[in-house]
């Protein structure tokens, strides 16, 4: 498929002259697109050497040619992180081109949406192995090196579902729990050793997310809704921006970085009065589509835009985000 060239902002011109972190060696999973993009090319703006990991292959080689094509020090490996030979290969990888590793960024992840009742087991379990078990083993399998190097870092992104249990996505939001448990639990025992970790909590953000999410139930309808807030300016977030946000926390080695105005309210909100947010949660449910008398399963975003109740214009923000940021249009 086809990528679009994507414009460099003035934004990133701006970062790759006020450079600040010392050339290292990075990787960065669920590069290919999305957050994961925008997170290694502000890495390579900032001098790193960064390893590409993802599992398409064609989106890979395309994400490789637009960072090297700027500049950057870039190299990528297919693979998919929950088989259990994964970690080896990729950390191989990472020594074979660059070196020991002394930053890893756990991003890749999966989303679905839909109500409870339109879900099964192997959708928890595949949200469980790609955003709790894979970012495990992986760091496992890089804490030699990153106990080695001067200032070795983790940067797990979580989610404001891993803070409020956000209706009908509950495998993502049992997964990212799950998964900022982990990290902080990290942050406390990894310390000794001199390894950073950072738990990023971000709220939704522009990236065309709605365009690779899957989508269960009344998927035209789930699609309306998720897609709407993933587009609108005041319930999502620049990613670009986000994305430099993540690097500056990685480089002063901050615990948590918590973005977007909603993710951080709600966040206090659920902290400070959890049975209030439980009873606006309920509301909220029961204002999103049921799963119907025959529930549709794993419809790609894009099947569910063509028949999804929604205006174009509303998404419009997202969907160009989308095509700037690698985002699938065709639902692979």
């Amino acid at each position: 498929m086809t990528r679009p060239s994507r414009e460099r902002t003035e934004g990133a011109l701006r970062n790759r002259s006020a450079s600040r972190t010392v050339a290292r060696t990075a990787l960065v999973t669920g590069a290919s697109r999305g957050l994961g993009l925008l997170v290694a090319r502000e890495l390579a703006d900032r001098g790193c050497r960064v390893m590409l990991c993802a599992r398409d292959r064609d989106e890979l080689r395309w994400a490789e040619r637009r960072l090297g094509s700027d500049g950057a020090t870039v190299a990528s490996l297919a693979c998919d992180l929950t088989a259990p030979e994964a970690p080896e290969r990729v950390m191989a990888a990472v020594h074979e081109r660059f070196g020991p590793l002394e930053l890893l960024v756990n991003n890749a992840g999966v989303i679905q949406v839909g109500p409870f009742d339109a879900l099964r087991e192997e959708d928890f379990r595949q949200a469980m192995e790609t955003m709790l078990f894979a970012p495990l083993r992986l760091t496992t399998a890089a804490l030699a090196d990153l106990r080695d190097a001067d200032s070795g870092s983790v940067v797990n992104i979580a989610s404001v579902g891993g803070r409020i249990p956000v209706p009908h996505m509950l495998p993502y939001v049992a997964a990212k729990f799950a998964a900022t448990g982990l990290s902080q639990g990290l942050r406390a025992e990894l310390a000794e050793s001199g390894i950073s970790v950072t738990t990023v909590i971000p709220g939704l953000m522009r990236t065309g997310s709605h365009t690779a999410a899957r989508f269960h139930g009344q998927a035209p309808a789930e699609y309306s809704w998720f897609a709407t807030a993933a587009s609108l300016p005041l319930l999502s977030m620049d990613a670009e921006r986000a994305a430099r946000a993540i690097v500056r926390a990685a480089e002063r080695g901050r615990p948590e970085l918590v973005l977007t105005p909603a993710a951080k309210i709600g966040s206090r909100a659920h902290g400070l009065a959890p049975a209030t947010m439980t009873r606006l949660l309920t509301l909220a449910a029961r204002l999103l589509p049921s799963a119907s008398r025959h529930p549709a399963h794993d419809v790609s975003g894009a099947e569910a835009a063509r028949t999804a109740p929604l205006p174009s214009w509303v998404t419009t923000l997202g969907d160009r985000a989308g095509i700037r940021f690698g985002e699938p249009r065709d639902g692979s």
